[in-house]
């Protein structure tokens, strides 16, 4: 098979567990432990090649991404070292990118800022994976523009509603650029656990009566996420998520609730769903799941690169449906897990979308 020629924007842990877990499969002969798809459409993790990448971070910005992805702030688990990858992190504009406290963690980069458009066409890339902090609406929707100019197809993995967003649809659809979003998934993450157990409880006749899902972390998604006026898209994405397999109105609460610094990237969420079964007697349910959540993300990354490549080579365009309902928080289309499974094998199979 072909390359994946993949463009990184933002070089956070996100990417570090990204480049880290690409870089083992190529050690292992194409093999990745803790995969839904060895292969997709024919085309493995080692098939993926990062061939640019986007930051504002001085102790990230003219370095090699292989080196850069373990630059502080960066706190997720190491499991490959020394890399050098010949891909020199490029000074990206700014925009919404930096919140009240990122502010303070992060010295931007005095270069000149790099025609993002000009920097895909000379990189040839097929994809592109907007991993900006959460808030960054206006810098979501100028990398997508971005993408749009050079004909690169789109992976938001941020919680701005683009793939999601009609008009914005129609403009990948109509330029000929497929698009995947919004909001990744992770791949054995709070959400998709939350909205497995909802299901599964209203599909056995429970009523669900409330829930809550509450989640703290040590890395800088969690330091953002306490400005509460960057966190509103998050909110409603993970919410619709589970909301979207309850068929009736249930009192939810869902959000980061806290920033405890020591945790570095390991992510604490506790579930809570409450209702009545049979007769009117209750039933609860607690949980707490503990994660790297920078890894929880990307495997499922690699299935949404591969789905994006996948469209490209057949001219699909505007939202790969299938492919987002499995991989994202808020796809233009919510699906069960199973039922999102199988769409996206069938696409890799040639079987679905336009």
């Amino acid at each position: 098979m072909p390359s994946i020629r993949v463009a990184v924007i933002g070089v956070g842990n996100c990417a570090s567990a990204l480049v880290q877990g690409v870089t083992k499969s190529k050690e292992n002969g194409g093999g990745l432990e803790g995969l839904s798809f060895e292969k997709l459409g024919g085309y493995s993790p080692s098939d993926i090649e990062f061939v640019a990448a986007f930051d504002v971070n001085k102790q990230k910005v003219g370095h090699d991404l292989g080196e850069a992805i373990f630059a502080p702030p960066n706190n997720t688990l190491k499991i490959t070292s020394g890399l050098k990858l010949g891909v020199e992190v490029k000074r990206a504009p700014v925009l919404d990118g930096l919140g009240k406290y990122l502010k303070e963690m992060i010295t931007v980069d005095e270069r000149p800022e790099v025609d993002v458009a000009a920097a895909l066409r000379e990189s040839r890339a097929d994809v592109a994976i907007n991993y900006v902090p959460v808030g960054s609406e206006r810098a979501a929707r100028f990398y997508a523009e971005e993408c749009l100019k050079a004909g690169v197809a789109y992976v938001n993995a941020m919680p701005t509603f683009i793939a999601s967003d009609p008009e914005w649809e129609k403009k990948f659809r109509e330029r000929g650029v497929a698009i995947i979003g919004d909001d990744v998934m992770s791949q054995f993450g709070a959400t998709v656990l939350h909205k497995t157990l909802a299901r599964l409880m209203v599909d056995r006749g429970v009523r669900l009566k409330q829930t809550y899902q509450l989640n703290v972390g040590g890395d800088t998604d969690f330091a953002n996420m306490i400005e509460e006026s960057r966190l509103k898209t998050k909110r409603i994405s993970k919410t619709s998520a589970v909301q979207s397999l309850i068929p009736y109105s249930v009192p939810t609460r869902i959000g980061p609730s806290d920033y405890i610094e020591f945790l570095e990237n390991r992510k604490y969420a506790y579930i809570m769903l409450e209702g009545t079964y049979f007769g009117g007697a209750p039933v609860k349910l607690e949980l707490k799941l503990e994660v790297w959540d920078a890894y929880n993300s990307a495997g499922v990354m690699i299935d949404a690169v591969r789905a994006a490549k996948l469209a490209k080579d057949r001219a699909v365009s505007g939202a790969v449906t299938s492919a987002a309902a499995w991989t994202m928080k808020h796809p233009p289309i919510q699906m069960p897990y199973e039922e999102a499974k199988r769409a996206i094998t069938e696409f890799a199979e040639g079987k679905r979308e336009r």
